[in-house]
C-alpha cells in the first residue's frame, strides 16, 4: 500500500549580503568597541595609503606598468605617515647621546646662562617685519641724539 505524505513547501529566507559595517555590529555588541574598531581599520588604512605613496615618491617604476613618474614632494605624506604611526605608539627614534648631531641634554643653568652670554656677545641682531610696502631703508650719517 502506499501512503500519501503531505509534503509542504519550505520556505525559503533569503538574507541579504552584510556589508563591512553589518558584520562589524553584529561581531562586536558594544558601540564603543565597534568604534574602537572601525577608527582602528580607517588609520591602518591611512597608514597603508601614506606608506604607498612614499614608496612611490623613492622607487622609479619600469616602463611596463605605463605610470608616468610624478614630482612631489613627501614632507607631507611622511607626516601623515608619522603622525598615523603615533597613533599606534610607534615614535621616531631619537637622536644617540654623545654621537654627531645629538648634544647634551643635560645643561646646568650655569651652563646654558654662559652659552647665552656668549651668543648675544658675538652677534646681535635684531629682526623686524614690515606688513606695509613699499619701504626705503636710508642709514643716517649721524646717531640720534638723546
Amino acid at each position: 500500500m502506499l501512503k500519501m505524505v503531505d509534503k509542504k513547501p519550505t520556505e525559503k529566507i533569503e538574507e541579504k549580503p552584510k556589508s563591512i559595517i553589518g558584520k562589524i555590529k553584529e561581531g562586536i555588541d558594544d558601540k564603543e568597541e565597534q568604534l574602537a574598531f572601525l577608527s582602528t581599520i580607517v588609520r591602518l588604512a591611512v597608514l597603508v595609503w601614506s606608506a604607498g605613496i612614499l614608496t612611490l615618491a623613492y622607487v622609479k617604476l619600469p616602463a611596463a606598468f605605463n605610470i608616468p613618474e610624478q614630482k612631489l614632494d613627501p614632507t607631507f605624506i611622511a607626516s601623515v605617515f608619522t603622525g598615523t604611526l603615533a597613533t599606534f605608539g610607534v615614535q621616531a627614534a631619537g637622536k644617540k647621546k654623545g654621537g654627531a648631531g645629538g648634544g647634551d641634554a643635560n645643561i646646568s643653568k650655569k651652563d646654558m646662562e654662559f652659552l647665552i652670554a656668549k651668543a648675544s656677545e658675538t652677534a646681535p641682531a635684531q629682526t623686524i617685519r614690515i606688513e606695509q610696502a613699499p619701504v626705503t631703508i636710508v642709514p643716517n650719517a649721524a646717531p640720534p641724539k638723546k
